[in-house]
């Protein structure tokens, strides 16, 4: 289908008549029939046309949806070809963390990249790991961080998955706990704690490390993130199942202590296999260097 046909339906609808769409330097008439062969080429009717002027269908406006996304990814296409035949091509890295790992990790990994590369346009986007491992698969990431924490990472053949290493969990309680400064302890002596959790994957580690020390633990809080969970650790209502990475990025009013053999979560790196952003590589390396900085004692995955 001819884009210029789509443009032409979307200013349509953006100006909400046709005769509003004079800017795009076409008699009324000629829009019409340019609307009408869109229509006889789609099956079905997308403007209805009213004493005012017109509006989408619900049709309509569903392909108004998706031709507006087609289209702006289009004029990026545009403006990419115009930058590298002029010799300026910059396209930006697009880096995916969770949210423990974009807090210090990943912008730390990025800094070292920058310090090596020099300038780039980059772009940090939060979110779970089977969010992140979508949006890698799909392109919108050129790379992301992510956890094999509950329910686990796919094997998918559109990305590329490399380890990074283990991260021990650790527990994080208030400054003024009776056991901060203290560990590493069983979890058996946090048995009568309140504990509070943010996500799935982070309360099914914490409940199988205590089921395999034969005991249970009350999670009684819930909160809607990570930061909500250390509010809530912070002011004495619970303590938390952590990341170890995290340590180095807690406020000040919450500490933390080690578990006896602590459940772990295995850390990875997932790139798309197709089209890779030039910094990859040097990305990974940096990566590499700063989760082993964050956590000492990384090691292989499990067999």
């Amino acid at each position: 289908m001819d884009l210029t046909v789509w443009r032409t339906f979307v200013t349509v609808c953006r100006l909400g008549s046709l005769s509003a769409a004079a800017e795009l330097h076409h008699t009324q008439s000629a829009l019409s029939r340019q609307i009408a062969g869109l229509e006889r080429q789609l099956g079905v009717p997308l403007l209805e046309r009213h004493p005012r002027g017109a509006r989408p269908t619900p049709a309509g406006e569903v392909f108004r949806h998706h031709a507006l996304a087609t289209l702006t990814e289009a004029d990026r296409a545009l403006r990419a070809v115009r930058a590298a035949r002029e010799g300026s091509y910059d396209r930006p890295l697009a880096v995916g963390a969770p949210p423990s790992l974009a807090a210090g990790v990943v912008p730390e990994a990025v800094r070292a990249l920058l310090k090596q590369a020099g300038p780039l346009r980059w772009s940090l986007l939060p979110g779970s790991s089977g969010r992140l491992h979508q949006r890698v698969a799909t392109g919108d990431l050129d790379l992301a961080v992510v956890t094999d924490a509950p329910p686990g990472l796919p094997h998918d053949p559109c990305t590329e998955r490399r380890f990074l290493g283990l991260d021990d969990m650790v527990v994080a309680l208030p400054t003024g706990h009776p056991r901060a400064g203290r560990g590493p302890v069983p979890v058996q002596c946090l048995a009568d704690e309140t504990w509070a959790e943010d996500n799935d994957g982070s309360a099914a580690l914490l409940r199988q490390h205590a089921a395999r020390a034969g005991i249970n633990v009350r999670i009684d809080l819930t909160a809607a993130d990570l930061p909500g969970k250390l509010a809530l650790v912070a002011t004495g209502h619970a303590i938390a199942l952590i990341p170890g990475v995290l340590t180095r990025a807690l406020r000040p009013d919450i500490t933390t202590v080690r578990l006896v053999d602590p459940p772990t979560r295995g850390i990875y790196t997932l790139t798309p296999r197709r089209d890779p952003h030039p910094s990859t590589p040097a990305l990974l390396d940096a990566l590499a260097s700063a989760f082993a900085t964050a956590r000492p004692e990384n090691r292989q995955p499990r067999r």
